[in-house]
């Protein structure tokens, strides 16, 4: 495998577990908008606390400790 196709390899099983994530928020929080949901994959990937630092409407979404 070049490294050209393992880059695409590890672009497309990033994707997927993007995906597989919101799939996972959206069965939790079913009646969430778009926005919440992308509140919440960022809240996984990035923490709780630093998503509440950069988004002023995440702690309405996470609480104020999640």
């Amino acid at each position: 495998m070049t490294p050209v196709e393992k880059a695409a390899a590890m672009s497309q099983a990033t994707r997927d577990v993007v995906i597989l994530a919101l799939s996972g928020i959206r069965q939790r929080h079913p009646d969430a908008s778009d926005r919440e949901c992308f509140i919440r994959l960022a809240a996984l990937q990035l923490g709780p606390t630093l998503v509440r630092q950069v988004y002023p409407d995440a702690a309405q979404i996470l609480g104020p400790h999640m």
